[in-house]
């Protein structure tokens, strides 16, 4: 069985190494600093922490000052609270200013799953997706947190990144060697491709094994930076498997799958099936029972290899 880990101590120790390494880094919260374990930065450098209070508009405007001061801003909250109470900000400050604010999203998808539909995250990558000039990442386990990091704080512009709440499966070891805009093959296949994000993309991988039991040869695709996505990669797979999957922690509108529908629907159209929540608000409970109620599951991933398969053979 996978293990399991969660991401918030990765990425509050990994932000503390990375402001060893770079002095320029600064992080700002908007209160949450021991939700997401950027205190950890805090108590290492509180010279460079600045904790705004619950007021996500003056995050940041506050990093976008910084940014244009020649600092490396990383500000912390809610992923939902930064599409929602601070999205003006975001696409007049940072985007279209060309601030280089690092807008870390915490507690994004359904992780903050007890706290219900106001406080879940299922639209943020598409609104995200749409600002001109924001870069968005989305890594899946807490090593992808540690090895993606020190690329998002040297990316030019404005980045956000999605941050799970929970223990997720620890998919990678040191080895692995993500690059932001460039997607990674994890598993070969020639039958189907399955697309996978964040979380999603241990569901993928568990589905091809079972997919392989059945003689369905399912090939393995992480895309950890949905925007710019690695269209290559996409419309490479989608001619040799004929057949996708995409599967992500988020609305099938406008995320992941939009993403590679809009790619390959100019150039290589083929047979896809988008696993994700169903334009529908989730309810509250816990995170494992929600993810299975969503059918954000290895099991759905299967299920949705199976009927493309079928549609590219009939």
């Amino acid at each position: 069985m996978t293990a399991l880990a969660p991401m918030r101590p990765a990425y509050g120790e990994a932000l503390v190494d990375l402001g060893r390494a770079r002095a320029d880094v600064v992080a700002l919260s908007a209160d949450v600093s021991n939700s997401d374990f950027s205190w950890l930065f805090a108590e290492a450098f509180p010279e460079r922490f600045l904790d705004v209070g619950i007021a996500e508009q003056a995050l940041v405007d506050v990093a976008a000052g910084l940014a244009y001061s020649g600092y490396v801003p990383f500000a912390n909250t809610f992923a939902f609270l930064f599409t929602t109470r601070a999205l003006e900000m975001i696409r007049t400050h940072c985007c279209y200013g060309g601030a280089a604010v690092k807008l870390m999203g915490a507690y994004a998808g359904v992780s903050d799953s007890f706290d219900g539909p106001t406080h879940h995250a299922v639209t943020d990558v598409a609104i995200m997706r749409a600002l001109p000039g924001m870069t968005v990442v989305v890594p899946a386990d807490p090593v992808a947190v540690t090895k993606l990091l020190p690329q998002v704080a040297a990316w030019p512009g404005p980045v956000y990144l999605r941050l799970n709440r929970n223990e997720v499966p620890v998919l990678f070891d040191e080895t692995y060697a993500p690059e932001i805009g460039q997607a990674l093959t994890h598993r070969p296949g020639a039958d189907v491709t399955l697309v996978g994000t964040g979380l999603m993309l241990s569901r993928c991988i568990e589905a091809a094994e079972v997919l392989a039991g059945e003689g369905i040869d399912a090939r393995v695709v992480e895309v950890h930076t949905i925007k710019p996505l690695d269209e290559a990669v996409i419309r490479a797979a989608a001619a040799e498997t004929g057949a996708l999957v995409t599967a992500e922690e988020h609305s099938v509108v406008g995320g992941l799958g939009g993403a590679v529908v809009e790619a390959l629907a100019e150039t290589c159209p083929v047979p896809v099936a988008r696993v994700g929540i169903r334009d529908t608000f989730a309810t509250s409970g816990p995170y494992p029972e929600l993810l299975e109620h969503l059918g954000l599951t290895a099991g759905a991933v299967a299920a949705a290899a199976r009927r493309v398969v079928e549609r590219k053979n009939g």
